[in-house]
């Protein structure tokens, strides 16, 4: 019989002593990092390929030191990093972070409870239902979503997870009624300015991409979806055989944060009987707020909502929170019972096994970043980071309405502001033309590593979009911003850089 010898014996994975004293070394490190972040490019200058070149092609055989990793971090890591928690990070929308967030983070990580039921870890079911109705309540949703009520919410990681798993909970409904044969009439329906992740969980879910409807927004509307367009691409689809099955309405789009009108859009669902999911993955979050609760009017008409608390309430990536008026429709289609987890709770329907409200089956512990968040700061302290984001959007944009060089493209509802570099020297309104200054402008801005935005194509309209959020951004950093805006605006205007754009579109 084999013996260990000693190297084996000694490998202590998961020391206390020593994990003690690496982690206070990398909280150093992090609060590091976070203090001098604005000193880093915000974004990253490496080119595809820099770090296979410097890493070694093996593993290494033997454990290096732990000081050694950290040096490595700084000098190879840290310069292929995009910094989305720079102050000066305006691109996208924010993945906003919090000390209270990252503290719960590092519980969810010291438990590792595979929560895939409730008896695997019965702290991790029950706080994940408490938190999502304080969410719930925070929102003013009604009883209908609530597990004090007749519904009930669950932690996803992504929006796309949200809206792949309430598909696959509409198409089964709807197949039980006409069966699985005629899967390929099944209709679903977007706007244009739905988030592309809805085409790819509709896939999926197994809809036919022929039966995938994009419909066209216009600027009179802001680009949000109408219903009156919605209703008449449905009838022609009925009248075509397809059976209309779910639509995605969303508050506050990923390119302009347009909202559709959940109202007049659930009375087009109530019709057709499609399922009708709210994704309020960003704005959702700013209807804590009274003055923002407006935009969720009517959803007491959905059938799910779900918003992403890491966009905008402090709470780290990945967190999306998914409510159901009939989580029974969710657990039919996605539930698993093997051998090897059954036991007499799940079986009695008495609690509530979260590996039925998801598509995989392990799950973390994620709401303890949630409960931190709310319990350290308090729905006082969320509404005013909120309105402060707000607040420093609405100067950004006072900025550019004071510019007779700039105009404001679409109506700002959140903290987004969409604008563009209006043509000069006789240029008239050429699309190529405006587009092109504002292709340079933002590449200008961007290649200086103080600011980073990106940009957006609406209704043929190219624009820049400034995103306000970044939980480390105050007001200093949106007047730099502007500050370096113009001057590079001035720049481009230069004779020069005209010339270049000029010969470009003759090319």
């Amino acid at each position: 019989m084999g013996s260990l010898d000693s190297s084996q014996l000694n490998f202590k994975p998961l020391d206390p002593e020593e994990f003690r004293a690496h982690a206070h070394l990398m909280v150093d490190f992090i609060a590091d990092y976070y203090a001098k972040i604005e000193t880093y490019p915000v974004l990253s200058r490496a080119q595809p390929g820099y770090l296979r070149s410097r890493l070694p092609e093996t593993a290494p055989h033997q454990p290096e030191q732990f000081e050694s990793i950290l040096q490595d971090i700084k000098s190879d890591i840290i310069p292929g990093m995009t910094h989305w928690l720079s102050p000066n990070f305006f691109a996208f929308f924010p993945a906003t972070v919090s000390s209270a967030a990252f503290v719960g983070e590092m519980l969810c990580t010291c438990f590792n409870a595979v929560g895939f039921n409730w008896l695997a870890s019965p702290a991790a079911t029950e706080l994940e239902m408490v938190v999502m109705d304080w969410l719930a309540g925070m929102l003013k949703l009604p009883e209908s979503f609530k597990f004090s009520g007749t519904g009930g919410g669950v932690i996803q990681g992504t929006t796309s997870e949200s809206i792949l798993c309430t598909l696959i909970a509409a198409r089964d409904r709807a197949l039980e009624i006409i069966g699985v044969d005629n899967v390929g009439k099944l209709a679903v329906y977007g706007s244009d300015q739905t988030h592309s992740t809805f085409t790819k969980a509709c896939k999926l879910a197994g809809i036919f991409p022929r039966n995938i409807r994009s419909i066209p927004t216009k600027a009179e509307t802001n680009f949000s979806l109408s219903h009156v367009v919605l209703r008449s691409v449905i009838n022609a689809d009925v009248e075509a055989g397809l059976v209309p099955l779910y639509l995605c309405a969303t508050v506050a789009t990923t390119s302009t944060t347009a909202v559709d009108p959940i109202p007049p859009l659930a009375d087009v669902a109530n019709q057709y009987n499609l399922w009708l999911h709210v994704d309020a993955a960003y704005g959702g979050s700013a209807c804590i707020c009274p003055e923002f609760r407006h935009y969720l009017n009517g959803i007491e008409h959905a059938d799910s909502l779900s918003l992403s608390p890491h966009k905008w309430l402090l709470s780290y990536l990945d967190c999306c929170c998914l409510w159901v008026k009939r989580p029974n429709l969710l657990v039919r289609a996605l539930s698993t019972n093997p051998e090897y987890l059954k036991n007499h709770l799940s079986e009695s329907d008495s609690i509530v096994d979260y590996k039925d409200w998801q598509v995989g089956t392990g799950r973390r512990f994620k709401s303890l970043r949630l409960w931190l968040v709310l319990r350290s700061y308090g729905v006082a302290n969320l509404q005013n980071h909120i309105r402060s984001d707000v607040k420093m959007a609405e100067m950004f944009e006072g900025f550019v309405r004071s510019d007779p060089r700039f105009e404001v493209v679409v109506p700002r509802l959140f903290s987004l502001v969409c604008f563009r570099l209006k043509p000069f020297n006789g240029s008239g309104s050429d699309p190529v033309y405006t587009e092109l200054l504002n292709r340079k402008l933002l590449e200008w801005v961007n290649s200086t590593g103080r600011v980073y935005m990106t940009h957006t194509i609406v209704g043929g309209v190219y624009m820049l979009r400034f995103a306000v959020g970044a939980t480390l951004t105050e007001v200093c950093h949106v007047i730099g911003a502007w500050k370096l805006i113009k001057e590079s605006a001035d720049a481009l205007l230069k004779g020069s850089y005209c010339f270049e754009v000029n010969a470009e579109i003759a090319n």
